[in-house]
């Protein structure tokens, strides 16, 4: 998860075919003192591994670019947030077709910005979409917008109430947070949206089916958002939110918190996915999340995050708890245990195992409502959070790494060995960690990758 280092500043991976493009927006980026740029790429591999080493906090980047001149830009990026949960992603297009932000919203708005080329340098707008991505904010350009909006009002048969709704529906707010500006239920927008559908629908003329369709996908990508959103809270105790907000906590105000964090990450799934029939792989990916999150909730942990094939969860938060280092590593060896009893099931359907990757940290971090009041996002950020994710990538499958405050902090022996002391990036001393190994018998797996 992406974090601002004590200066205050964010650094920006930047992609793009075009040289005399990349250069220009290089130069604008450095206008901008709290700006880093880490690295450059100019196609989808180039971006994919060029941010797995430099660990952006945000990516810049064109949508098409080589190998097929499609969307590629959009892919990469969207494989940077898997591999990396909490990166935020500014898309520049040359392109006002609102079909490639649709394309990328309909994977989550947090931490989301599509603008349009030719406009970046009007004002800071550019500066200020990093900005915003880099805290899970989004931005969608005023011109995509009036895309979606304008050819379906042409036929003039909408009221200002009606044109006012479809605005903010071609904005991308959540029908919750239009419902609570209308003073009105979420189920009764939701019925009002469908009828301003149907009026245009009989209104539509063959220029304005295509801005329709349009807007149909991107209320639909809204609604899918909305419905992952709330299966999430119910993954969490309690309703994290909910809570934090009850209990006086505002829109950016943080909580100092010493917490354990935990990351599991599947070995070799890319080999996995790219043999794997979808929908068989959809099918073991839920498998596996339901065993994980019933082993941090078990263990009074926090699931903060489902991304791809990676899970990350918190423990000490966001209500302080004793032992929290313990109830990490219990969480650890139960997932793995959890793992290992789907895996047998899976070899009598013939299904490759997951073989899982551990990484556990303690210490500070600051939790936080992040967003706005149509969108709020709790989150941890804090070198402890970037320290467990490089924890992961050392651990072999069926491992558990742990760092040194977490051995230290437990309260309960556990069997495991020293690791030699090595040097992560972003750190100028070697770190000091502790491998509990598979259990005899387990697979080992694969290497991190």
């Amino acid at each position: 998860m992406a974090s601002m280092d004590g200066a205050g500043h964010i650094s920006v991976f930047l992609a793009d075919d075009n040289l005399i493009v990349r250069e220009g927006v290089r130069a604008l980026l450095a206008l901008e003192p709290d700006l880093d740029v880490v690295g450059v790429a100019g196609d989808y591999d180039g971006l994919v591994a060029g941010a797995e080493e430099a660990a952006p906090q945000v990516v810049v980047t064109d949508v098409r670019m080589p190998p097929s001149f499609q969307r590629e830009g959009i892919d990469a990026a969207l494989q940077v947030r898997k591999r990396h949960p909490g990166t935020g992603i500014v898309i520049l297009s040359q392109y006002d077709d609102p079909e490639y932000a649709i394309s990328l919203l309909s994977e989550g708005s947090a931490g989301c910005a599509y603008l349009l080329r030719d406009r970046v340098a009007e004002g800071d707008q550019l500066a200020r979409a990093v900005r915003e991505v880099a805290t899970g904010g989004s931005m969608l350009d005023p011109k995509i917008v009036e895309a979606l909006v304008n050819p379906v009002t042409d036929t003039g048969g909408l009221t200002e109430s009606d044109e006012e709704l479809l605005r903010l529906v071609a904005e991308g707010r959540p029908i919750k947070a239009i419902a609570a500006a209308r003073g009105t239920t979420p189920a009764a927008m939701s019925d009002a949206v469908e009828e301003l559908f149907l009026k245009l629908a009989k209104e539509a003329s063959a220029g304005v089916v295509s801005s329709l369709r349009r807007l149909r996908m991107l209320h639909q990508a809204i609604v899918e958002r909305e419905e992952q959103g709330e299966t999430l809270s119910r993954l969490l105790p309690g309703g994290v939110a909910e809570m934090v907000r009850r209990e006086g906590g505002r829109i950016g105000e943080t909580t100092e918190l010493v917490v354990t964090v935990l990351m599991s990450d599947i070995r070799g799934y890319a080999s996995i996915a790219e043999t794997a029939e979808p929908t068989v792989l959809a099918r073991q990916l839920n498998d596996h999340r339901a065993e994980m999150n019933r082993a941090i909730l078990d263990a009074s942990g926090t699931v903060m995050q489902f991304v791809g094939d990676a899970v990350m969860a918190v423990f000490g938060a966001p209500v302080p708890m004793d032992a929290h280092a313990d109830r990490a590593v219990e969480a650890a060896l139960v997932m793995h245990g959890a793992q290992s009893r789907v895996n047998a099931r899976w070899s009598e359907e013939g299904l490759p195992p997951f073989a899982l990757g551990i990484g556990l940290s303690t210490g500070p971090v600051a939790g936080a409502l992040l967003g706005s009041e149509e969108r709020l996002e709790y989150t941890m950020v804090g070198d402890t959070v970037n320290l467990t994710q490089r924890l992961q990538q050392w651990a072999e499958g069926s491992e558990v790494v742990l760092s040194e405050p977490t051995y230290e902090a437990l309260t309960q022996p556990v069997e495991c060995e020293r690791m030699e002391p090595a040097l992560v990036k972003g750190r100028q001393t070697p770190v000091v960690a502790y491998r509990i190994p598979a259990k005899q018998g387990e697979p080992a797996g694969q290497a991190a990758q």
